[in-house]
């Protein structure tokens, strides 16, 4: 198979070409023929959206929101929907490509999808959002559906957006329809477990890595980049089973202690502090890029994309990196990681948790009928260690790295029932 070569990709620059070029090396490794290869590589639908919007002034601001479905070969699209200025196309892209290899690599039957709005949701009231997300439901309802396509939180977005979502939507088709969405209010139909799943995902894999590497947890000393939703389950999970979480970070800067941070101490203090660490004095403040390249067992970048770059990626000492984030590294970073002998837990491995929390909670809305919390985490457990296995025995058999056996194993998935289906 003939590939032209990407052209280098900048730090910081086009997401959607970085994780192309993932995909270019997997779909090389794995054999993938053309015909597939292009079915793959190209989102299936784009829609961008103008949402004029009254706000609270009595002006009309105008926004711009999108949702790109990237494929529905395994089944109806999944995925969030954020509320970011930086929100643009070539990001959506991005990130519902990563969300048809994340179902595929837990193998949950959805397909890959992404929205946002391109806006600051922190200067805006309660109402101009409600607004706002009411009128993308609108302008999406045709998309969007629980046999079609499912949005979730993301940047921005959490329980209380989702269920103005859900309500928009059920109104439109004049009943309560609670599985268009998922992260919705328990009330509403959310599941258990829904809130710390993708840090408890990030804990399991970073345990199952750890086992393969014979780093005792115990033993191991772990720095998390980013101390959101994410960060701070995946910190407090992995303090639980004895490793010793000594710095975090947040916009206000990263906080290090060698002895341990009281990670409980630093959510409670987060969470009195308006979402953020300013002023904890459970540890000593450093610099953001010094956590990343501190003398860690484990480094947990749970924060944003391309925080790991070519600037930086020769200074990391971690042995074991666990990608939080979608993106934390950028693409041409990876060969510099990869000499370095650091094992990573890549993204759409490592954070898959919330995206199959999401599926149990689909499965229940249509069910009908609650889980408990201990039956979400027994399964999401199980999926996702076995995930990790399927992809470490991957990375082995084909000779590449945890993330491009990733690639491999969801590219393979979705290759051979895109076949089955068949084309036009």
């Amino acid at each position: 198979m003939a590939y032209i070569e990407p052209a280098p990709i900048k730090d910081r620059e086009n997401p959607f070409e970085s994780m192309m070029s993932r995909f270019k090396i997997a779909s090389q490794a794995l054999g993938l023929d053309d015909e597939v290869y292009n079915v793959l590589k190209s989102p299936a639908k784009q829609v961008a959206v103008s949402l004029p919007i009254t706000m609270d002034d009595g002006s009309i601001q105008v926004f711009e929101g999108f949702r790109v479905i990237h494929s529905n070969i395994l089944g109806p699209s999944k995925g969030g929907v954020r509320y970011d200025l930086s929100v643009n196309i070539d990001e959506v892209k991005a990130l519902a490509a990563w969300m048809t290899w994340k179902c595929a690599v837990v193998d949950i039957p959805y397909g890959g999808a992404k929205g946002g709005i391109k806006c600051n949701p922190r200067q805006m009231s309660s109402g101009e959002i409600e607004r706002l997300t009411r009128a993308y439901t609108v302008a999406l309802a045709e998309i969007f559906g629980p046999d079609r396509d499912i949005p979730a939180p993301d940047m921005g977005t959490g329980p209380r957006e989702m269920a103005w979502l859900m309500d928009a939507y059920s109104r439109i088709q004049g009943m309560t329809v609670n599985s268009v969405v998922t992260g919705k209010p328990l009330v509403l139909g959310g599941s258990l477990g829904r809130a710390e799943a993708t840090g408890r995902g990030v804990m399991v894999s970073a345990l199952a890595a750890m086992e393969k590497l014979k780093i005792n947890p115990y033993q191991a000393s772990i720095a998390v980049q980013g101390f959101g939703n994410v960060g701070s389950y995946a910190s407090l999970l992995l303090e639980e089973r004895g490793s010793r979480i000594i710095a975090i970070s947040d916009l206000s800067g990263a906080y290090y202690n060698e002895e341990g941070i009281d990670i409980e101490k630093a959510i409670a203090y987060r969470d009195q502090n308006n979402g953020h660490l300013e002023g904890f004095e459970g540890a000593e403040k450093i610099s953001g890029e010094e956590l990343l390249t501190l003398s860690v067992d484990v480094l947990v970048p749970a924060a944003t994309e391309d925080v790991i770059t070519t600037e930086n990626a020769d200074k990391i000492k971690a042995r074991l990196i666990v990608e939080g984030a979608n993106g934390p590294t950028a693409a041409n970073a990876d060969a510099i990681i990869n000499e370095k002998g650091i094992v990573v837990a890549p993204d759409i491995l490592a954070n898959a948790g919330g995206v199959t929390v999401s599926y149990f909670e689909w499965v229940q809305n249509r069910l009908g009928y609650k889980w408990t919390a201990e039956r979400v985490n027994r399964r999401s457990d199980r999926i996702m260690k076995d995930a990790f296995d399927r992809v470490y025995e991957t990375s082995i058999e084909y000779k590449v790295s945890m993330r491009i056996a990733a690639y491999i194993v969801a590219i393979d998935k979705v290759s051979k029932t895109y076949k089955f289906r068949g084309g036009f």
